[in-house]
C-alpha cells in the first residue's frame, strides 16, 4: 500500500506568479527567442558597465595627470610674493595716510576707501531699484549715472576707440611692412604724431565732432562719448601700427618666394603667409594700444565731460566734500584693476589665437 502511494505522480500545480516556466514546457521557437533576449540584455548590461568603467578610468587618469603636474611649491612661489607685496603696501598706506593732511582733511586709509566703495555699490543698487520702479510706471529715468554705470560707460568708450584704432592701424601697418616705399613715406608722420598728448588732440576733436553732430536730430551715440573715443583712437593706434609693420617686415623671404612660385593671389598671401607670421606682433601692439587708450580715456573724459570714470573723478574733485578723497581713491583703484583685467584678457586672446594659428 505504501509503495502504491509513493508511486503516485507529483502535483502539477501552476508555478507561482512572477516565475518563469521551465524551458521544457515551452516550444522550441519560444525558447530560442527567450534565450536571444536574455543574451542581448546581458550584452547591453555588460557594455554599459564597461563604458561606465572606462569613463571612470578616464576621469581618474585625468586627475592623476593633474595631480602629477600640480606643484605646490611653484604655486606658493607664484602667489606668496604678490600677496606679501599687497599686504605691505596696505600696511604702509594705513600707517602713513593719517599723517598726510589736505584741505579736505587727512588722507583716507584702506578702511575708509573700502567703506566708500561699499557705499557707492549701495547707491547703485538703490538707483537700480528706483529705475525699475519708474520703468514699471512708464516714467523714463532722468537721474544721474552711478559709479557702476560710469564704469560701463568708460569700458564702452575705450572699446570703441581701440577697435577703431585697430581697424585703421593693422592694415596700414601690414602694408608698411610689406612695402619699403610706403614705410618710408608714412614713418615720419607716425614719429611726429605718436608723442602728441591727448590734451592737445581733444580741442581739435571737440570742434570737428561738434560741427559734424551739431545738426538736428538725436545722434546714435552721445557727442561726449564720440569725442572721447576718437581721442582714444588718435592716441592708441600708433603701437598697433608700428608692431604690425614690424611683424609684416619680419616675415621670412622664403615664404614670400614660395607664395610667388605657387602663384598665390594677394589675398591668399596675406591670409596664409603674412597674417600668421605677424599675428604675435599685432597682438602685442593691441595690448600696448589698449593700455595707452585706457590711460588717455580718463583725461579725455574729464575734459569732454563724458559720463565715465574720468568725469566721476573730476566731479568728486569739484565737490570737495569729506568723502571726495576716499571716492577718488576708489576710482583710482578701479581704474588700475580694470586696466590689469583688460591686459589679461588681451593676453588670453593672444594665447588662444596663437594656438589656433599653430593648429
Amino acid at each position: 500500500m505504501m509503495n502504491k502511494v509513493s508511486a503516485l505522480p507529483a502535483s502539477t500545480s501552476p508555478p507561482p506568479i512572477g516565475t518563469e516556466p521551465p524551458l521544457s514546457t515551452t516550444s522550441a521557437p519560444q525558447a530560442s527567442d527567450r534565450l536571444r533576449e536574455i543574451a542581448q540584455h546581458c550584452a547591453t548590461t555588460s557594455a554599459g558597465d564597461v563604458s561606465a568603467a572606462s569613463d571612470e578610468s578616464k576621469i581618474t587618469a585625468r586627475w592623476r595627470v593633474w595631480l602629477r603636474r600640480f606643484d605646490g611649491k611653484a604655486l606658493l612661489a607664484a602667489t606668496l610674493p604678490p600677496l606679501l607685496g599687497i599686504v605691505v603696501f596696505l600696511g604702509l598706506w594705513a600707517l602713513f595716510a593719517p599723517r598726510v593732511h589736505t584741505s579736505l582733511g587727512a588722507l583716507p586709509g584702506p578702511w575708509e576707501v573700502l567703506q566708500q566703495a561699499i557705499a557707492l555699490w549701495r547707491e547703485h543698487m538703490a538707483v537700480q531699484a528706483e529705475k525699475a520702479l519708474q520703468a514699471s510706471s512708464g516714467i523714463p529715468w532722468s537721474g544721474a549715472a552711478t559709479f557702476v554705470d560710469q564704469i560701463f560707460t568708460s569700458l564702452l568708450t575705450v572699446a570703441l576707440g581701440v577697435v577703431l584704432a585697430t581697424v585703421i592701424a593693422v592694415p596700414v601697418g601690414l602694408l608698411c611692412g610689406l612695402s619699403k616705399l610706403l614705410n618710408a613715406a608714412i614713418n615720419p608722420l607716425v614719429q611726429i604724431m605718436k608723442p602728441v598728448s591727448p590734451l592737445a588732440w581733444l580741442p581739435i576733436v571737440t570742434m570737428v565732432i561738434s560741427s559734424m553732430l551739431g545738426g538736428e536730430g538725436e545722434p546714435l551715440l552721445p557727442k561726449s562719448l564720440v569725442i572721447s573715443a576718437i581721442t582714444v583712437t588718435l592716441c592708441s593706434l600708433w603701437p598697433t601700427l608700428i608692431n604690425s609693420a614690424i611683424g609684416a617686415a619680419s616675415i621670412d623671404n622664403d615664404l614670400l618666394n614660395v607664395g610667388r612660385v605657387l602663384r598665390l593671389s594677394w589675398r591668399a598671401r596675406l591670409t596664409k603667409l603674412v597674417l600668421p607670421s605677424a599675428l604675435p606682433y599685432i597682438f602685442t601692439g593691441m595690448r600696448l594700444s589698449l593700455g595707452v587708450g585706457w590711460m588717455v580715456l580718463i583725461a579725455a573724459e574729464m575734459l569732454a565731460q563724458n559720463p565715465g570714470l574720468g568725469k566721476f573723478v573730476w566731479d568728486e574733485f569739484q565737490n570737495g566734500s569729506e568723502k571726495s578723497l576716499a571716492r577718488i581713491m576708489v576710482a583710482v583703484i578701479a581704474i588700475g584693476v580694470i586696466g590689469f583685467g583688460l591686459d589679461r584678457l588681451m593676453l588670453l586672446a593672444q594665447t588662444l589665437a596663437g594656438r589656433q594659428g599653430r593648429s
